[in-house]
């Protein structure tokens, strides 16, 4: 299991003995895609040959949201689940440090022998080729290859990943969300992309229908585009196959584009407070105003249907 540790101070805490001497590699891994997979895959590697820990280092809240908050962007995943995917990369670490003005002002240079020198007592250092850091991001690849090799310390550069001939990103997937392809987002991702919310109470219209939803409150990732979406929903260890609603009822005239509505297929329980995991499969329509409540009702039988046929029961 990767180990989540915080830092608050890159200049001044100290941290666990474990962490020390091992491989590290700094980024987002916002979504742990197959871009980050590789980056992780070749740190372990190198961690195995020099005998120490592999550690994943990221920054929170992302240094955007400190410099420019109006052009943060949502995230993919929360930390934990960060952590929780890099277990299956085998990642020891999952070092969080604390986001700071002070951590922003600190030069390349400044930044480098903190953390890679003076906390870690590093190794080895994996990053990618575009990888900057530092105060106005002046610290590049070059540098960083330089002062790795001063400090005899290994230094790889991971070859970017890309599929149809572009290179995977966390914006690009942000970006394929927005435009409700949660398959091809999926495949970036080795993984669908999952919402996690609170059950809270919504206006019982579904239930009323025939087809009791779960409306998911306290969402923090990227919420895709409105429609209707095939997938599977997790209570605890219970896993179901399910068709998922995002975004306004027209029919009704209300909601709004944040609003997720989860039924459970086959499923009769009380789910209110309870966090439910959503995996978004597929993408089964858009979003329709129907002329009537008979008309939406026998639509939502179809969906239900199609998503049935469509998910490998749990």
């Amino acid at each position: 299991m990767t180990e989540i540790v915080s830092l608050p101070d890159i200049t001044g805490s100290a941290v666990l003995a474990a962490l020390r001497g091992g491989v590290l590699s700094i980024g987002n891994f916002d979504g742990v895609h197959l871009g980050h997979a590789s980056l992780l895959a070749q740190t372990r590697r190198l961690a195995d040959q020099l005998g120490g820990p592999a550690i994943a280092c990221l920054f929170d809240p992302h240094p955007i949201a400190i410099l420019r908050p109006e052009l943060a962007p949502k995230r993919l995943t929360s930390i934990d689940q960060r952590a929780q995917r890099m277990t299956k990369l085998s990642i020891d670490f999952l070092l969080v440090c604390q986001t700071s003005p002070a951590l922003l002002n600190l030069s390349a240079k400044a930044f480098f022998d903190a953390l890679v020198c003076d906390t870690l007592d590093c190794r080895g250092v994996v990053e990618g080729q575009n990888f900057c850091f530092g105060k106005d991001r002046q610290g590049d690849v070059r540098a960083l290859r330089t002062w790795c090799g001063e400090h005899g310390i290994k230094f790889r550069v991971a070859e970017m990943e890309s599929v149809d001939g572009s290179m995977i990103s966390s914006t690009r997937i942000r970006d394929l969300l927005a435009g409700g392809d949660v398959r091809t987002a999926a495949a970036m991702m080795a993984t669908p992309h999952v919402i996690r919310g609170r059950v809270g109470h919504g206006d019982r219209r579904g239930r009323t229908l025939g087809f009791p939803t779960a409306n998911l409150e306290q969402i923090d990732v990227v919420i895709p585009a409105a429609g209707v979406y095939a997938g599977y929903a997790s209570v605890g260890d219970t896993r179901h196959r399910a068709a998922i609603h995002i975004g306004e009822s027209p029919t009704f005239q209300s909601g709004d584009a944040t609003k997720v509505e989860v039924h459970l297929i086959g499923f009769d329980g009380d789910l209110y407070d309870q966090t439910l995991d959503v995996e978004l499969i597929d993408r089964v329509r858009g979003v329709v105003r129907f002329h009537s409540v008979d008309a939406l009702t026998d639509q939502l039988r179809k969906d239900i249907r199609f998503a049935q046929q469509l998910l490998v029961a749990p």
